[in-house]
């Protein structure tokens, strides 16, 4: 892996899942990881209830804009992190590729999304631990 690994995460529509995960990474890792996400078929907005749900936890997410998977997208990236595109993703040889199971928030409400959220930073710190750890004091 290169000195700053870069992470694709991907859901359907770009507006929940992949977004509150991209945010963790920049939030968590800092500039210790590229960081981009991306839909197979990318919706309008930002979900409206994972805007609220990362504002809780003092990350905004309100400028964000669903972005459109292409396959440069995924060259670019060491990790790519799937939501529920299943095989709509390119596979390419010696990327890797995670597959995170995790509900998916649209159209529920903030109530329904903070579980999704916690869930998420619980993965996001997991990959952080494997590709960007804290340099050693």
């Amino acid at each position: 892996m290169p000195d700053k690994p870069s992470v694709l995460f991907v859901c359907v529509h770009n507006a929940g899942r992949s977004q509150m995960a991209a945010a963790w990474l920049s939030h968590l890792a800092g500039d210790r990881v590229e960081v981009r996400s991306a839909g197979s078929a990318p919706g309008n907005e930002v979900n409206p209830a994972a805007v609220e749900a990362m504002r809780e936890v003092g990350i905004d997410i309100s400028a964000e804009t669903p972005k459109i998977l292409t396959v440069a997208a995924v060259e670019e990236s060491d990790v790519c992190v799937t939501m529920g595109c299943g095989d709509t993703c390119p596979v390419f040889p010696g990327k890797r590729y995670l597959d995170w199971r995790l509900a998916d928030p649209a159209g529920r409400g903030v109530a329904a999304v903070r579980p999704i959220r916690d869930e998420i930073r619980v993965l996001v710190e997991g990959l952080i631990a494997e590709i960007a750890p804290e340099p050693a004091a």
